[in-house]
């Protein structure tokens, strides 16, 4: 794949977002308040980190929200609905981006045109124009775009990674990974704005980009060309009702969806209780008739070592977590894990690894504690501790975050032709 004039070692190291400078508290500002920014960039991080990082200044454009925020994080930072003055007035060293997907972009390319350097939620944006124009954006200004892929730091990942590093099986030839969402949390992508192409790019992007990052870790590989199918075969049109939200349904005893946000303090407060701002509703119904994403989806990629990927994402399945096995010339490395089932299960994963005309062995993994099995907490400190090394390269910038999305922008673009596959070099240029 080109990139450009630069070989492609040389453009890594370039866009590869680097550690913090050492300081003794690094001035951040939070764009965007919903529930992960209050929760793992808000509370989380100051009760973790806030010997290193200040929280200088929150934006929104639901000021009940940042009001809500202020509480929930435990700051008095100022507020602003101009993003502009935000950054201009508190001269923030990072701006950490959690709004809309959709709007990503926005805030990451004026960010830097500001000066001020990046840390934005996944996925870095959400189709190939606003990828290259953060890309063109970082180039231009010098600045630079930390994306946060908080599944690359669980216990189960690194070991995996530790594996395929240690050439365990051999050159990877083939991928297995299907991700099951329950009809818990599959639904909840729903009710919320990612049910529209325009705010998340579909769970191919929104959801998919840590499944596809983590592929593109793993094998230290580019997709190159992706081959897909998607429907919506369960929520959306395929309800037999529906309203406008659950609390004011009139199918409320006979939905099986339906959800009670009121039972949930911290989300009333968040959303509920910030409706008359902007109109939008957290438990909108699943089966609103112009929601336009997939919610059964299949994808098949080739990546720029030769290894191929069959890939899968339910989003109303029984129960949560998913299958990956790595396929080698000398082996195979196995994983099943369980994030919420109808069962009772160990809080630990077993990867299985079995060499050809060898024995088979398991390893156990136990769980850590903290957000994603303990991938948050060492997320926020691997960003925030210049010393910190990082011999798995889990340190993530813009080209990581391009690499994934466009997998998803491959997949759905595939999917809208009836499967016609698409070249990730045709989407951007490096």
């Amino acid at each position: 794949m080109r990139t450009g004039s630069l070989p492609r070692r040389q453009f890594m190291a370039l866009t590869l977002a680097t550690p913090l400078a050492a300081q003794q508290r690094v001035r951040v500002a939070i764009a965007g308040t919903g529930h992960r920014a209050t929760s793992a960039w808000g509370r989380e991080l100051l009760e973790e980190l806030g010997h290193r990082v200040q929280i200088a200044g929150l934006f929104d454009t639901n000021r009940k929200r940042m009001e809500v925020a202020q509480r929930l994080i435990g700051v008095q930072a100022p507020m602003y609905t101009d993003f502009d003055r935000m950054v201009r007035e508190t001269k923030p060293d990072y701006v950490i981006v959690t709004t809309t997907d959709g709007t990503h972009h926005q805030y990451i390319i004026r960010a830097m045109e500001l000066g001020v350097d990046v840390i934005t939620e996944k996925p870095m944006t959400t189709d190939e124009v606003k990828c290259q124009a953060i890309l063109d954006a970082e180039k231009k200004t010098g600045r630079k775009v930390i994306v946060t892929f908080n599944y690359r730091y669980s216990n189960t990942a690194q070991k995996i990674k530790e594996l395929l590093m240690a050439d365990t099986i051999g050159p990877v030839t083939s991928v297995d990974f299907h991700w099951y969402l329950d009809v818990y949390h599959g639904a909840d992508y729903f009710r919320r704005w990612h049910a529209y192409r325009a705010h998340s790019g579909t769970l191919f992007v929104h959801k998919a980009t840590h499944h596809f990052d983590l592929i593109n870790w793993y094998l230290d590989a580019d997709p190159a060309v992706v081959t897909a199918f998607g429907d919506l075969r369960k929520y959306g049109r395929n309800g037999p009702f529906r309203g406008k939200n659950c609390r004011n349904c009139a199918h409320k005893d006979r939905c099986e969806f339906y959800w009670d946000i009121t039972r949930n303090q911290r989300l009333t407060q968040l959303y509920a209780e910030c409706e008359s701002e902007d109109g939008y509703y957290r438990d909108a119904c699943v089966f609103r008739e112009d929601i336009d994403i997939f919610d059964t989806m299949v994808a098949q990629v080739r990546y720029s070592t030769g290894a191929l990927m069959s890939y899968s994402l339910n989003a109303f399945m029984p129960y949560e977590g998913y299958h990956l096995a790595f396929n080698g010339m000398n082996g195979r490395i196995e994983v099943r894990v369980y994030e919420r089932q109808p069962w009772e299960v160990p809080r630990q994963d077993e990867i299985r690894v079995t060499r050809n005309f060898g024995k088979s062995e398991v390893l156990v993994i136990p769980h850590a504690k903290g957000g994603h099995f303990g991938a948050d907490p060492r997320l926020r400190a691997m960003i925030f501790d210049p010393s910190m090394p990082d011999p798995l390269k889990q340190r993530a910038g813009s080209r990581a975050g391009a690499m994934s999305l466009l997998t998803g922008v491959a997949a759905v673009r595939s999917a809208d032709s009836g499967g016609q596959p698409v070249r990730i070099a045709s989407l951007i240029r490096l």
